[in-house]
């Protein structure tokens, strides 16, 4: 491969099946919202000039048809995406919340994400990135996992920066104690970290973000930049033992949700490309902050993720309108 991605990804592309209102009827209508977290990272990252690549396996059905269309159209290498014959395409369907938040039903037992082998992995296209993207979902089960893990130690023998996103989904998981083992794998292999605050809680039992933050940086002192998101909240950098708090985007117009962690952890991964995770001073991250959550404001804004994610002139201006 003669040139490297800056960005390549594995896990899960599914539809967000999301409520869209009712019929006449009074019978629930769901908007088919293409998704899927790694390659929601993925779709912004495109949107900020990034060269990125996904691997995953979707359904040989309709689903899984418009997905790999939907991925190739946002301009994502799909040459690591497999069709699987026997699974069927993951679904979620999505119902929104007073304020935004979501709550989800997966169709998944089985489906064609959790279908993917070790054997199948592309590994050229593991080893040529500069950094390689995963979160847990692609951990759920053993034989992913297996794929999951394989291409990690893969893309970090490369010299890949390894980015990791808990992304916590517990109906997925046999136990939460499963859950909490296969996170702290991927904290311990992970160079750059996007954890929600539930998330931090979640591993550390603490509520308070700066004793969940240096609890898990002194656990897993291979994290390089750890950054906590808090919803409306704001987001917060702990780097070499500093902490740097931005206050959320509150301009109102929220819609739901879905995507804004993976529209932050996207910016945060160019950030990281554009300036190295070496010597960062307070502004830097300052400013990454910023960017990263007035992006994440913006796709709350709309329904759904990887057809949802803005311009970097958008985003632009929504710093100016709430920072400025």
């Amino acid at each position: 491969m003669s040139e490297k991605f800056d960005v390549t990804a594995l896990g899960e592309l599914l539809m967000d099946m999301t409520e869209n209102g009712v019929t006449a009827q009074g019978n629930t209508l769901f908007e088919a919202n293409p998704g899927g977290a790694p390659c929601n990272v993925l779709a912004m990252l495109q949107k900020l000039g990034r060269r990125t690549a996904f691997i995953g396996k979707v359904g040989d059905d309709m689903f899984g048809r418009a997905l790999r269309q939907v991925v190739s159209e946002a301009g994502i290498d799909v040459s690591g995406l497999k069709a699987d014959p026997y699974a069927r395409t993951t679904l979620a369907f999505v119902k929104t919340l007073p304020g935004g938040d979501r709550d989800f039903s997966f169709y998944r037992n089985p489906g064609a994400d959790m279908a993917l082998r070790a054997d199948e992995l592309p590994m050229e296209l593991v080893e040529s990135s500069r950094v390689f993207h995963f979160g847990t979902l692609s951990m759920t089960h053993e034989g992913v996992r297996e794929a999951t893990k394989k291409a990690v130690a893969a893309a970090k023998s490369a010299g890949a920066l390894i980015s990791f996103d808990p992304n916590l989904r517990p109906p997925l998981w046999e136990s939460l104690e499963a859950a909490r083992e296969q996170i702290a794998w991927g904290l311990d292999h992970a160079d750059l970290v996007k954890i929600a605050d539930n998330e931090l809680e979640f591993m550390t039992g603490k509520t308070d973000f700066d004793a969940g933050a240096a609890e898990l940086t002194a656990k897993f002192p291979g994290i390089r930049l750890l950054n906590v998101t808090a919803g409306p909240d704001g987001s917060y950098a702990y780097y070499n033992g500093r902490r740097v708090h931005v206050p959320g985007v509150k301009l109102g117009g929220v819609i739901e949700t879905t995507g804004a962690g993976d529209t932050f952890c996207a910016c945060a991964i160019n950030f990281a490309l554009d300036r190295g995770v070496d010597k960062l001073t307070d502004g830097d991250l300052a400013s990454m902050l910023r960017f990263a959550n007035a992006a994440a404001y913006l796709v709350t804004t709309k329904k759904g993720a990887i057809r949802s994610m803005p311009e970097r002139d958008e985003v632009e201006k929504i710093i100016a309108r709430a920072f400025n």
